[in-house]
This record gives C-alpha cells, sequence and structure tokens, in this order.
C-alpha cells in the first residue's frame, strides 16, 4: 500500500503535510516537520519585509476548531529563502513549498520576482486569501485583481506556482474563478484557507483581541466548506492543474473524503496546532486501515471517485 502522490513534476510519499501558518515559522518548526511523516512542509507566508501580526490574544481553539486573527505575522522572504536554501543542500531528494503574499499588486510584484531571482528550486504558493489582515480584503475575491496578479507574474515566473484560495459559497463564483484559473500554467490549487470573519463567543466576551474579535474559523468546523470546494474546483479546472485540500481534518476519515473529492495532497491547521507533528503518523495510520478496508493499494484507486448519487 502507497499514498504516494504528485504535485506537478514533484513526487510525494505521502499526500498529508502542514496547512501554511501551522508548526512553519521557523527553521526548528519546519525541521520538526521534515522529522516527522508528513510528506513534507510549506513555510508561513512571507512578506518582503518582517510583520509582527495582530494584537495578542489572536488565536484562540474551541473543542476541536479555531479563530485566528493573526496577521501574517512572519520572519520575512530572505529569512524563508535562506532557510529553504540549507533544506534543498541537506535534503536534495525532496521538494518543498514557499508560500508568500504582500498587501498591495505591486509589492506582489516584487516579492515574486524577489523569489525568481533567487536560487530557490521547489514549488511556490501565492497566498490570495488571508482574511486576518485589517483593512484589506482578500485578493482572492476580486477577481480582475487576480487575473491581474497572474498576468503579470506569469509574464515571467517560470516555476512551479500554485494559489491559495479563499472558500466560494456561490456556483458562479466557482465558475468564474475557474475559467480565471485555467488561463495559466498553475500547478496546482490550494482551497481552503480559513473560513474570515466568524466571531466565537464565551463568558458573554469575545475571544480574541483584534478586529473587535471576527477572525478566520479553522478545525472541524469548516470541513464541509472544505471539501465543497475542492470537489467544485477539481470538476471545473484542467486536468493538470492538481488540488490541494485544506480545512477540517481531524482524522484519516477526514483525509480520505478530501481526496476522495479530488485532492491530490491535504494539508492540516488547526488539528496540527493543537496535536504537533505527531498527528501525520496518527493519521497516515486511520487513512490506511480506510484503504484496506476498501481494497485500495493506492490514493490514484479513489482520487476524485466520489459518486454522485447516493
Amino acid at each position: 500500500m502507497t499514498l504516494k502522490t504528485n504535485i506537478g513534476n514533484n513526487s510525494f510519499d505521502s499526500c498529508m503535510m502542514n496547512a501554511s501558518g501551522v508548526w512553519c515559522s521557523t527553521v526548528d518548526e519546519l525541521e520538526a516537520l521534515i522529522d516527522s511523516k508528513a510528506a513534507t512542509f510549506i513555510t508561513k507566508t512571507a512578506t518582503l519585509s518582517p510583520r509582527e501580526g495582530n494584537l495578542l490574544p489572536r488565536v484562540h481553539h474551541f473543542g476541536s476548531n479555531s479563530i485566528n486573527s493573526s496577521g501574517l505575522p512572519n520572519e520575512g522572504i530572505d529569512y524563508y529563502l535562506a532557510a529553504l536554501a540549507n533544506f534543498e543542500a541537506t535534503h536534495p531528494d525532496r521538494a518543498f513549498f514557499l508560500s508568500v503574499t504582500e498587501l498591495a499588486e505591486d509589492q506582489i510584484d516584487a516579492i515574486m520576482q524577489r523569489v525568481h531571482q533567487s536560487d530557490y528550486q521547489g514549488l511556490v504558493e501565492l497566498n490570495l486569501s488571508c482574511p486576518n489582515v485589517i483593512g484589506k480584503p482578500q485578493v482572492g475575491y476580486d477577481f480582475e485583481m487576480t487575473a491581474r496578479i497572474l498576468d503579470r507574474t506569469f509574464s515571467y515566473f517560470d516555476q512551479p506556482l500554485g494559489v491559495k484560495l479563499p472558500p466560494y459559497f456561490d456556483l458562479s463564483h466557482f465558475d468564474q474563478m475557474a475559467e480565471i484559473l485555467n488561463r495559466y500554467p498553475l500547478t496546482y490549487v490550494n482551497s481552503i484557507n480559513s473560513i474570515g470573519n466568524g466571531l466565537v463567543i464565551e463568558q458573554d466576551a469575545v475571544t480574541i483581541a483584534p478586529k473587535q474579535g471576527y477572525g478566520g474559523l479553522g478545525g472541524a468546523i469548516i470541513k464541509q466548506t472544505a471539501l465543497a470546494n475542492v470537489r467544485a474546483f477539481y470538476t471545473r479546472l484542467k486536468s493538470d492543474i492538481a488540488i490541494i485540500g485544506t480545512g477540517g481534518v481531524t482524522s484519516g476519515r477526514d483525509v480520505f473524503e478530501h481526496l476522495l473529492c479530488g485532492a491530490s495532497m491535504v494539508q492540516v491547521g488547526t488539528a496540527l496546532l493543537q496535536e504537533g507533528p505527531a498527528i501525520f503518523a496518527r493519521l497516515e495510520e486511520e487513512l490506511k486501515a480506510i484503504m484496506e478496508e476498501y481494497g485500495y493499494t493506492s490514493i490514484d484507486d479513489f482520487k476524485g471517485k466520489l459518486k454522485d448519487s447516493i
């Protein structure tokens, strides 16, 4: 039995990894992921300069769920490029993911140029979907801006590139975004980021400080929305654009359902934050047990094969 998968021309021994923002801010955290059962890692979303993020407390857990308004705290692009250079030198047989974003179109171009001019050889994820930067809308909800950014980026960028999308809730929006994405040689689409601007109340008060308590929801509570987005894009995008499914994963069954909807890789966020990198060993064991029950020997046996009727 194998959990091997491919994203573009890169092969991975497993189909599970961290979601950007979780266990990936520092070199020590990235090393812990390398030493775990995770297929690989993706870095914290990097900006041109380091950012402290929003006021504390900015993350709150409730059951198997979370709300956060972190505000893109990170060490800056140069830190992550240097870290990745070391990881690529010490692990030449492994491919890694670098997540990047910025807060304005010209800044997005600047950070993509910075990556393009570096020696980094791995995959790049352009985050179009952070809901927690105060005063800044999510790029992924502005279809015209998304197209402009991708037009500009693909005029020079020739490395494997994916985009991280916000959740969509209207079928016409799936159609519109898929039409845009299909214009470009994207390697993958990552769906979804947290569901923006939720509100969690405990003891008659909000639970996080920034934005009057509004924040992105994660964890088990968002799984059904994540599955819907994965399936919607799997059935609309060109077959050479892989899907990374993110959202609501707490068990091997959740991983199985993401794959069934069409994901080639599944990312873990809130549950990883709660359980630590050891979660990947548990998820692998649970997923393999489900596959054995069905008689599957690889994820290709069932990936994307969700039944359309009961």
